[in-house]
């Protein structure tokens, strides 16, 4: 009996984690439609533990969320070994020139504010997912 045929390129996943279900729907589809798989946390619990356990090729995570914040989550999963190669895209509809350096030095490799310019997303996001390697790049 033949082995099953595995793709040589499985399918990428991005890990949104935001609690606007509207931008959740918004930044899912605009993933989905790129050829990503999406995984979806609406809170920042929520969202470290999917980071943790499915181990995303790229995470969009929204700086104000519900409970543990965006910076916290960031921070945790860059403190862990398991998750700490996981480039995380930032994005936040209240911020300022200070909010952006704090927000870069908690760990996220790119920030976005919101609202989102969807060509500039889907190309930061297509920056991350190339296999070459990329720099942090930043676009408010």
């Amino acid at each position: 009996m033949a082995a099953p045929h595995h793709p040589p390129n499985p399918r990428k996943r991005v890990l949104v984690v935001e609690d606007n279900p509207l931008n959740m729907r918004l930044f899912s589809a605009m993933i989905a439609a790129e050829g990503y798989e999406v995984l979806e946390a609406n809170s920042g619990q929520r969202g470290l533990e999917l980071a943790q356990q499915q181990h995303p090729d790229l995470i969009i995570m929204d700086i104000q969320l519900p409970g543990l914040s965006g910076l916290e989550v960031t921070q945790s999963l860059k403190a862990d070994a398991a998750t700490h190669d996981i480039p995380i895209i930032a994005t936040t509809a209240f911020a300022t020139r200070g909010d952006e350096e704090t927000i870069m030095a908690s760990g996220c490799d790119a920030y976005m504010a919101k609202p989102i310019a969807i060509s500039q997303f889907l190309e930061l996001i297509e920056a991350f997912m190339a296999p070459a390697p990329h720099a942090a790049a930043c676009s408010a």
